[in-house]
């Protein structure tokens, strides 16, 4: 089927108490993995590029690989701009044809945020477009963007932000962090349920690598929406090739890395998707 945007995929989750897995992907063979494990566990899905993996290829090159995988594929996939830096990226990745955009405002101010989130989803709504943006800071290092210290999401400043950007889905900083992390994190679950009160797009979790599959659970039980999963898969793909380069380094085919390697991401997927609740949801 054609790749769908986000709209309907989240709207079902959220009547229905589950959250999507959103995967970002680097090349075909992670594409490849992450559609094949859908439609083994008949789940839809989202992918994901950040801005460095566009800088990598093109918003023209993923699209294209991923709207062809997606025609053949037996659940419904989304193609999504992750942590889009600014308005020309979120228009260039919607004009290649990417179903789902984020705008990420979350290092200005309140007031800058609003601004810088609105200008997209202006542009997005004449397209048919859904954007997600996000409120707080989660910590770590996504890309070239760094956050530090507490960037928890509060709930009256997430109800003004939704009304007057009119946003399509909302990531919120409840203590977790890009990349893997340092130690035990401490997140606050029920802030999830107290943002959940006040607006009505669904939310979005991100920094979800390494955290426990009970935690993932109660995020998405208290209305998590979407589950943003990256770094675990890069370093599932990366370790893959690792491992058959010291067991059979006379190994020169890169298609034999690429089998190895897309085998060692859908064990990811296959278990974060159980852990979001989303097999057997693809309608």
């Amino acid at each position: 089927m054609a790749l769908v945007t986000s709209k309907e995929m989240l709207s079902k989750a959220q009547k229905e108490g589950y959250a999507v897995g959103a995967f970002n992907v680097e090349n075909m063979e992670m594409v490849l993995a992450v559609i094949e494990t859908a439609e083994e566990e008949k789940a839809p899905v989202m992918l994901q590029t950040t801005p460095s993996t566009i800088r990598y290829a093109s918003v023209e090159m993923f699209q294209a690989m991923v709207a062809a995988r997606a025609k053949t594929a037996t659940v419904p996939v989304c193609l999504h701009l992750d942590h889009g830096t600014d308005f020309k990226l979120a228009k260039a990745a919607i004009e290649a044809g990417y179903t789902s955009v984020m705008i990420d405002g979350s290092h200005e101010v309140l007031e800058d945020n609003i601004k810088k989130t609105k200008e997209v989803v202006d542009f997005a709504k004449t397209k048919g477009i859904p954007v997600e943006a996000e409120l707080g800071k989660v910590g770590g290092k996504e890309d070239d963007l760094e956050a530090e210290g507490n960037g928890n999401t509060d709930p009256l400043e997430a109800k003004r932000f939704v009304e007057e950007t009119q946003v399509d889905s909302l990531a919120i900083g409840i203590g977790t962090a890009h990349g893997f992390y340092i130690g035990t994190p401490v997140l606050d679950k029920e802030l999830v349920s107290k943002v959940k009160e006040v607006v009505d797009v669904p939310l979005v979790l991100h920094g979800a690598s390494g955290l426990s599959d009970e935690d993932v659970k109660e995020c998405v039980a208290r209305g998590m929406c979407k589950v943003n999963f990256a770094t675990e898969l890069r370093a599932a793909y990366t370790d893959a090739m690792k491992k058959l380069y010291i067991e059979a380094p006379e190994t020169f085919d890169p298609k034999k890395f690429g089998v190895k390697s897309r085998e060692a991401v859908k064990e990811i997927v296959k278990n974060r998707m159980k852990v979001c609740g989303c097999v057997g949801k693809a309608n």
